[in-house]
C-alpha cells in the first residue's frame, strides 16, 4: 500500500500558530467589514419575491432583456446573467406569490414579443412571500448557530473542555469565512447555501474530532513529553488521512462546480471554500487553541511545551 504522508513525518506545524492566528483575525475583520458594508445578498427563499429563469435560443444582454420588460409596468427588476454564455438569465421581482401566475404570463408575453415565439424558454419560477422568507431566514440562522453550539457541546462532552472549546471557536471561524466569502463573489444566499454551510460544519468538526482522538490517545500513552509536542506528533499521523479525505471531497465538489451547472454554483463554492477553511481551522485554530488553554491553565504534571 502506498503511503501519502510517510511515518515518522514531524512537520513542525504548531511553530507557525501565532502567524496563522493573525492571518485567521486579518480575514476575519476584512471578512466583517465586506459584510458591512456589502451585506448578504438574499435570495428568493429569505428576501420574498418572485425569481423567472429563462433561456434564450440566441445570445441576448442585459440591457436587451431589460428593455423588453420595460413595456410590463414591474418594477424593482433585478436581471443576472448565468454562466457567461449570454442566453441564461434570472429575472428577480419583489412581489407576492399570489401573483405567481400574472407575472409568468405578463414576463413570458413580453419576452416572446422581443424574441419571437419559441425564442425564449422558462426553465422555472419560484415565489415566496415577504413573511415566509423572513421566517426561512431566522430559521436559517438558528440552524447554523445551533449545530456549531451543539458539535462544540458534543466534542466538549467527548474529550475535555479546552478541546470543546477550540472546536466551537474553529466552527465559528470556518462559517463567518465562508459566509464573507460569498459576499465577496456576490452569490446568493438560499436555501441550499445554508445546506451547504451545515455540511462545512459536520465535516470541519469531524476533522477536529480525528485529531483531537489521536492527540488523547498521544496523551494518555506518552506523559513526559510536552503537549506541544504531542499535538504536532498528532496532526503529523494523521496528515495522510487529512490530506486524502479533503483532496478527494474537493474533486467531487470541483467537478460539481464546473459540471452541475449555474444552479448548483453557489452550493458547490460553499463546500469548496468550507472544507480548505475547515481543514485549516483543525490544524490552526483547535489544536492551537487547546494548547493556549494548557498554557493558561496547566494539568497536572503536564507542561505546555
Amino acid at each position: 500500500m502506498i503511503e501519502l504522508i510517510p511515518q515518522g513525518t514531524s512537520i513542525d506545524f504548531i511553530k507557525y500558530r501565532k502567524i496563522a492566528a493573525m492571518v485567521s483575525l486579518a480575514l476575519i475583520l476584512v471578512g466583517a467589514a465586506i459584510v458591512g458594508l456589502r451585506g448578504p445578498n438574499l435570495g428568493i427563499d429569505f428576501a420574498g419575491g418572485s425569481l423567472v429563469h429563462v433561456r434564450f435560443s440566441e445570445e441576448t444582454s442585459t440591457q436587451s432583456v431589460r428593455g423588453a420588460l420595460s413595456g410590463t409596468d414591474l418594477e424593482g427588476v433585478d436581471i443576472q446573467e448565468l454562466g457567461g454564455s449570454g442566453d441564461e438569465y434570472l429575472i428577480r421581482l419583489p412581489l407576492s406569490p399570489e401573483e405567481e401566475k400574472g407575472i409568468t404570463k405578463r414576463v413570458t408575453s413580453s419576452l416572446e414579443s422581443e424574441y419571437g415565439e419559441g425564442g425564449v424558454d422558462i426553465l422555472r419560477v419560484e415565489s415566496v412571500g415577504p413573511r415566509v422568507g423572513e421566517s426561512l431566514r431566522q430559521r436559517a440562522v438558528l440552524a447554523v448557530a445551533f449545530a456549531t453550539l451543539m458539535m462544540g457541546v458534543y466534542i466538549w462532552a467527548r474529550f475535555e473542555w479546552r478541546f470543546g472549546v477550540g472546536a466551537a471557536t474553529a466552527l465559528l471561524h470556518d462559517v463567518f469565512l465562508t459566509i464573507a466569502a460569498l459576499v465577496v463573489a456576490n452569490y446568493e444566499f438560499d436555501l441550499s447555501i445554508v445546506a451547504a454551510l451545515l455540511s462545512v460544519v459536520g465535516f470541519s468538526v469531524n476533522d477536529t474530532v480525528v485529531i483531537s482522538d489521536r492527540i488523547r490517545e498521544n496523551m494518555a500513552k506518552d506523559r513526559r513529553s510536552s503537549l506541544t509536542d504531542l499535538v504536532n506528533r498528532s496532526i503529523n499521523e494523521t496528515l495522510s488521512r487529512t490530506i486524502l479525505t479533503t483532496g478527494t471531497s474537493l474533486f467531487v465538489i470541483l467537478a460539481l462546480y464546473l459540471l452541475g451547472g449555474n444552479v448548483i454554483h453557489g452550493f458547490a463554492f460553499t463546500l469548496m471554500v468550507g472544507f480548505v477553511v475547515g481543514t485549516y481551522s483543525s490544524i490552526y485554530i483547535a489544536s492551537s487553541l487547546v494548547l493556549y488553554f494548557e498554557e493558561r491553565y496547566p494539568s497536572a504534571g503536564r507542561k505546555a511545551a
